[in-house]
C-alpha cells in the first residue's frame, strides 16, 4: 500500500471489511498524529527505532513486539531516527471475530485483557516468534492470491493468527523490561478516572482538587505525557463514547447527558465538528450501513 494513502490523522468512519492488512515501511520524515479508530488494531513491529504512545504510555519497541490497540485508544508512533520503520498493521472487525467464537474461545480476549491490565505491549518469547512470522506472511500471501477459495483461505489464516495470539497472550509471561514502558503514574490515575467518569464534572478545577495538583501544572503535565490537552482528551473520549451509545440506540438527549455534555447544543456542535455529521444523521447512516 502506498504510504501516502495511509491515514495519519484522526480516524473517522467504519471498517467495512472483516479485517484489513497493511505491510508498511516509512522513514523519519513521515509525520503521524495522535488518532483513534472505531475498531481494534494489531501492530506487529518488524524493524526501526520507534516508540509508540498509547493513552499516555510510551512503549519502546523491539523487533516482533506486538501492540493490541483497542477501539478509541488514542495512539501515535514516534520515529526516533532515520532508520526505516517497518511494521504490519491489521485492522480488526470485532463482529467478524465474534462470529467465530466457539466453545468459550473468545478471540477478542487479547484486546480485553490488554485494556483491563492497561498494557498494550506483548513481547513474545523468542521460540514463538517464528510461528507468528510464518502465519503473518502466509496471510499476506493469501490476501494477494486470486485462485479458487482465496477468501476462505485468507479468513481461515486470520482466524488461525488470532487463535495463536490469544494462546500466547494468555499462556506466556510478558517479557517486557521496565525501561521499555514509560509513563507517569499520576497521569495514568487521572486518565483512568476520566474514562470511568465521563458523565460527571471533569473540569480542570475539579480534577486538580481531586488529585491535589495545581491546575496549571496539571495541564502542562498532561499535555507533556499524552500529547493532548486535558480539555481535548476529555472531549475526544466523550465524543467516542457518545458514538457507541448512539449505535446502541440511545436517544440523543440521553447520550448528551450520559457523556457529560452539559449543554445539548454544545454537544451537537462538537459532534458535528469532529465527525462532519450530526448525531441524528450519524445514527441514520449507521442503520443504513447495518442493513
Amino acid at each position: 500500500m502506498d504510504k501516502k494513502s495511509f491515514p495519519t490523522s484522526i480516524k473517522r468512519g467504519y471498517l467495512e471489511e472483516d479485517f484489513k492488512f497493511f505491510h508498511l515501511k516509512d522513514k523519519k520524515d513521515m509525520e503521524f498524529e495522535l488518532h483513534y479508530h472505531d475498531f481494534n488494531k494489531i501492530i506487529v513491529f518488524i524493524s526501526g527505532n520507534v516508540s509508540y504512545l498509547i493513552e499516555g504510555k510510551a512503549y519502546k519497541l523491539r523487533p516482533w513486539d506486538i501492540l493490541f490497540v483497542s477501539s478509541n485508544d488514542l495512539h501515535k508512533v514516534i520515529i526516533n531516527n532515520n532508520e526505516p520503520y517497518e511494521r504490519i498493521i491489521i485492522w480488526v472487525n470485532s463482529n467478524f471475530l465474534e462470529m467465530h467464537n466457539k466453545n468459550n474461545s473468545n478471540l477478542l480476549t487479547c484486546f480485553q485483557l490488554s485494556s483491563k491490565h492497561k498494557i498494550n505491549l506483548f513481547r513474545m518469547e523468542q521460540h514463538n516468534i517464528s510461528l507468528i512470522k510464518h502465519t503473518l506472511f502466509s496471510l499476506e500471501s493469501a490476501i494477494k492470491d486470486t485462485d479458487f477459495g482465496n477468501i476462505l483461505l485468507k479468513n481461515s489464516l486470520f482466524i488461525q493468527l488470532m487463535v495463536y495470539l490469544n494462546r500466547l497472550f494468555m499462556n506466556n509471561t510478558n517479557h517486557i523490561e521496565k525501561g521499555d514502558i514509560e509513563y507517569d503514574s499520576q497521569i495514568e490515575e487521572i486518565i483512568n478516572y476520566i474514562k470511568e467518569n465521563l458523565q460527571n464534572d471533569l473540569s480542570i478545577d475539579t480534577l486538580s482538587s481531586k488529585f491535589f495538583i495545581n491546575k496549571y501544572y496539571l495541564m502542562h503535565k498532561f499535555k507533556n505525557q499524552t500529547g493532548y490537552t486535558l480539555h481535548k482528551y476529555i472531549q475526544q473520549k466523550r465524543l467516542a463514547f457518545s458514538k457507541s451509545l448512539i449505535i446502541k440506540g440511545y436517544k440523543i438527549t440521553e447520550v448528551c447527558k450520559n457523556c457529560g455534555f452539559g449543554d445539548y447544543s454544545n454537544f451537537i456542535r462538537a459532534f458535528k465538528k469532529a465527525y462532519g455529521i450530526s448525531p441524528k444523521d450519524f445514527y441514520k447512516t449507521f442503520k443504513s450501513f447495518k442493513i
